[in-house]
């Protein structure tokens, strides 16, 4: 089993650099994300992103920019702007799967899901507005307080298209919903989950490295952590579906074996996924070692969230 840090200042300066920048996220999505919107759509677009989540995608934006030095005005802005898109893209995906459509659930971050509180259609309109508000919030004018280059716009837009689309997270679901009840051997569901899952997380690592000053030796590695902590991210979530209650998920728990979908835990067996998480664990430590980074407690606190995370 992988070892995970126990220092008691390190874990203190983590949690106090997480407080922090959680802070910072919520305020700058609470910006963004206008109750004014029409017919109530602001409304229903707030209850959806803002006051829940673990935010662990905005995180890892703003970890990665601070490890490849992102510290100047700009590279602050253009992280806190990117970790905010991304949360736009992460809770307009959760709002349209858990419609009648999708995986019909009533539960998410411990309340009502977005359709069930304000109706299907609503719900659908709010998940549409928030994925173009995203590239909204990534491409501030010249007269916005906090203007980000029109280069770094393109490169933060390019890596959220391409890792939200087709051949990244819808692509994902796509695969995810014709597999209900078919057997998929490790391949395929590595390939599912690396899409559904993996791809936002490991875009999310790769705009903080766009906020700043990486070699390529060094973003090729963050591309490596990304992608062993996005696959890390979905086995835990396999794990904890089928040994904690709703309650402590703040969703409904054994959803993926009611509906019989192809989980780690199906595929695995529940000692071979706990035995797989800690492996991609220790592949994401040995990425950012190989980075030639220097600080990276912040990515390396991340990664030991994910694996010993209860929800």
């Amino acid at each position: 089993m992988t070892m995970i840090s126990t220092d008691s200042a390190a874990l203190h300066a983590f949690e106090a650099w997480t407080r922090s920048e959680l802070a910072a996220v919520e305020s700058a999505l609470d910006r963004h994300v206008s109750a004014g919107a029409p017919a109530g759509l602001g409304e229903a677009m707030r209850y959806g992103v803002l006051d829940g989540g673990k935010r662990l995608r905005a995180l890892l934006v703003l970890a990665t920019a601070r490890a490849v030095g992102a510290a100047t005005e700009t590279g602050r802005a253009a992280a806190l702007r990117a970790a905010s898109a991304v949360e736009l893209i992460h809770a307009y995906s959760l709002i349209h799967d858990d419609l009648p459509c999708m995986d019909n659930d009533v539960l998410r971050r411990g309340k009502p899901t977005v359709h069930v509180r304000y109706g299907e259609a609503q719900a659908m309109l709010a998940g549409d507005a928030m994925q173009a508000l995203a590239f909204e919030v990534l491409t501030p004018d010249d007269e916005a307080s906090d203007p980000i280059p029109l280069a770094m716009q393109a490169r933060l837009c390019a890596v959220l298209a391409r890792a939200s689309g087709l051949f990244g997270m819808v692509g994902g679901q796509a695969i995810d919903l014709a597999s209900v009840g078919q057997p998929l051997n490790e391949s395929q569901l590595q390939d599912m989950h690396h899409r559904k899952t993996g791809a936002l997380l490991q875009a999310s690592v790769m705009m903080g490295a766009a906020c700043g000053d990486a070699t390529p030796a060094a973003r090729q590695a963050l591309a490596a952590y990304g992608a062993a902590l996005g696959l890390a991210f979905q086995v835990v979530d396999d794990i904890l579906d089928v040994t904690q209650a709703s309650d402590t998920l703040g969703k409904t728990a054994g959803k993926d074996l009611d509906q019989n979908k192809p989980t780690y835990v199906s595929t695995l067996g529940l000692d071979g996924a706990r035995q797989r998480a800690a492996l991609l664990h220790r592949q994401a430590l040995e990425a950012l070692a190989a980075s030639g980074l220097v600080d990276l407690d912040a990515l390396t606190g991340l990664a030991d969230r994910v694996v010993r995370r209860e929800s």
